[in-house]
């Protein structure tokens, strides 16, 4: 039976166009493209390079470079939570530092346990899953597992007595704690920067579904919400727009107390939604030059515009205010907890990455010690990269590190009598490709990757000088048997979880729509309810499209719900493009009046 219904009085709905193969092709063109630098590039490549350097510089000063790999595991914290409003990054940098310096302790106390090599590289197979899982269910973002894998990883083949441990973790907390500090220094001059940055993406995202609103009524989109005359946005930028309002949203909630600017960047993220759910011709919102200039004034320095109000803006923000109480209350906040528990737990679509990780790493280690290479590690931290979400994203960064480690290899070549010159010569090279590897890698991780290679090889001279051929053929051979390893892994274990997910996202995409058509034509629905259940069905279908996604590009599973994926796709935003016309008459309050 149908999963789309039929209107009475209306011709059926025309069938729906087949998606693209379950499986995508693995393209190493697209692997290895160039993409445009992030918007915010600089600020992770600025703070690593801030946090590192004091540590650096001190103990140059003190005469002790051999500790540079302890503090160094706690300056690169400073690499993460970027996006996050200062509020929670305050939160979440506090556990990574704290989950860094766990890792590092297990494998500091393991080395000073014993010296078996087998043992070892069972130790860090298992810490680079746990840390895979673990940051995937926080979701904590880039640089993701691989930072905590390159550290634990490397202090397992470190020489390490017991006594020396505290000394060591004492000075990875300090460097984490300064790294703190750099990281949360941008909020004394503009503390509204990180929600700015997130609503001037959803206005751009929202500009561009304004300016290709895709095919009307009757070209393959079937009848419109009200009057068959809505306009159906293109797929790809109405996936985009809402993805961006959805971030936007989760930022502002997650950015601590109402001010003056956040008010504003609220009544920003009103417009935006407006104008992807229901862009058409003659909606002043919707008007996609007014969109860019509003997302250039609220990326700037200067005042966030102030849009004109819109109907149902008051009850709007009153809904956000209610849903900002609800997350900060004691139960809300033991629903967050459960909700990352469930993703952690025996179920989750995350495991079966996990198992890929344990194997795909151990394997490495094994070949590399079972050839005679003295750093496995390598080996094993990259076959961690590899593992990635799904298979096509697994072979694109064997690839992309690959490239980049084996191009890395001959610029630590070209670069080596340089850092030789002296010690400070070796703090400030280290330096320089921190702040590269940064500030290339969001192009493409291979490029960055160019720039990781040397950086990783210059941190073994700070504890004497190595044989230039040994450090190159060691790392050479390191990166091929990790990438066989670690792709031979995503090959043979398989996520048949994947479609699990799908199904399950479709499932609360349902739920989600219906309420809110319920809500939507309920005229004695609270406004704050109308509007959570707007967003809750906005979530509902960025978590269907993430599903999708990552099954998309998954092998050796069952075949995906394709045509109920793309009729609950359509079907919600139809929804969220009803219930925005129907706020505008019946939540506004006669004091805003409307446009």
């Amino acid at each position: 039976m149908s999963d789309t219904p039929v209107r009475p009085g209306r011709p059926p709905v025309r069938k729906l166009p087949q998606l693209p193969p379950a499986v995508r092709g693995l393209s190493p063109a697209s692997a290895l493209r160039l993409s445009p630098p992030s918007d915010t590039w600089f600020k992770p490549a600025l703070s690593v390079v801030v946090a590192s350097a004091v540590p650096h510089l001190t103990l140059l000063a003190l005469g002790r470079l051999d500790l540079v790999i302890y503090s160094m595991a706690g300056s690169l914290c400073a690499l993460y939570g970027h996006g996050l409003p200062y509020a929670r990054r305050a939160r979440a940098l506090a556990g990574v530092v704290l989950g860094m310096a766990a890792g590092l302790a297990v494998s500091l106390v393991t080395a000073s346990l014993t010296g078996s090599t087998a043992v070892l590289i069972a130790v860090g197979a298992l810490l680079a899953a746990v840390q895979k899982v673990v940051c995937d269910a926080t979701r904590i973002g880039p640089p993701g597992h691989v930072i905590f894998t390159f550290v634990s990883s490397a202090a397992l083949f470190a020489p390490q007595r017991l006594d020396q441990i505290p000394g060591h973790l004492a000075l990875t907390l300090g460097a984490g704690a300064f790294a703190w500090l750099v990281a949360l220094a941008p909020a004394l001059v503009r503390r509204e920067g990180p929600e700015r940055r997130a609503v001037a993406r959803a206005l751009e995202a929202a500009a561009v579904c304004a300016a290709d609103p895709g095919p009307r009524n009757g070209k393959g989109v079937g009848p419109g919400p009200r009057n068959g005359n809505a306009v159906d946005p293109g797929p790809g930028n109405r996936r985009a727009a809402a993805a961006a309002v959805h971030a936007a949203w989760r930022c502002l909630l997650a950015s601590g107390r109402p001010t003056p600017v956040r008010r504003s960047l609220e009544r920003l993220v009103v417009q935006a939604e407006a104008a992807f759910v229901a862009p058409g011709p003659g909606a002043g919102a919707a008007d996609p030059e007014r969109l860019r200039a509003w997302a250039a004034r609220t990326r700037g320095r200067g005042p966030v515009p102030t849009p004109p109000p819109a109907p149902g803006t008051a009850d709007e923000l009153y809904g956000i205010d209610a849903e900002r109480a609800v997350l900060r209350a004691r139960e809300g906040r033991r629903a967050a907890r459960r909700a990352l528990l469930r993703r952690l737990g025996p179920g989750s679509p995350l495991l079966p990455v996990a198992v890929r990780t344990l194997f795909g790493c151990a394997l490495a280690g094994y070949l590399c010690a079972a050839l005679g290479v003295g750093r496995p590690y390598w080996a094993i931290v990259t076959a961690a990269s590899l593992c990635q979400a799904n298979l096509t994203l697994s072979w694109n960064r064997a690839l992309q590190r690959t490239l980049g480690n084996l191009l890395g290899v001959l610029v630590f070549a070209a670069v080596l009598p340089v850092s030789r010159t002296g010690p400070l010569a070796l703090v400030c090279c280290c330096l320089f490709f921190g702040f590269a590897a940064e500030a290339l890698i969001t192009r493409n991780y291979w490029l960055g990757s160019v720039a990781v290679t040397p950086m990783a090889l210059l941190v073994l001279e700070f504890g004497g000088a190595h044989p230039a051929g040994e450090l190159i053929g060691d790392r050479a051979l390191d990166t091929v048997l990790g990438a066989a390893a670690g792709f031979l892994a995503a090959t043979l274990v398989t996520n048949r979880r994947a479609a699990g997910r799908v199904e399950r996202a479709l499932d609360a995409t349902d739920r989600a729509r219906a309420a809110a058509e319920r809500t939507g034509a309920d005229p004695a629905a609270a406004p704050a309810e109308r509007d959570r259940a707007r967003r809750t069905l906005t979530a509902s279908l960025v978590e269907l499209r993430e599903a999708g996604d990552t099954a998309a590009g998954e092998w050796w599973q069952r075949a995906l719900p394709e045509q109920r994926l793309l009729a609950a796709e359509r079907a919600g935003h139809r929804t969220l493009a009803a219930t925005a016309q129907r706020r505008g008459p019946t939540a506004h309050a006669p004091s805003i009046g409307a446009e």
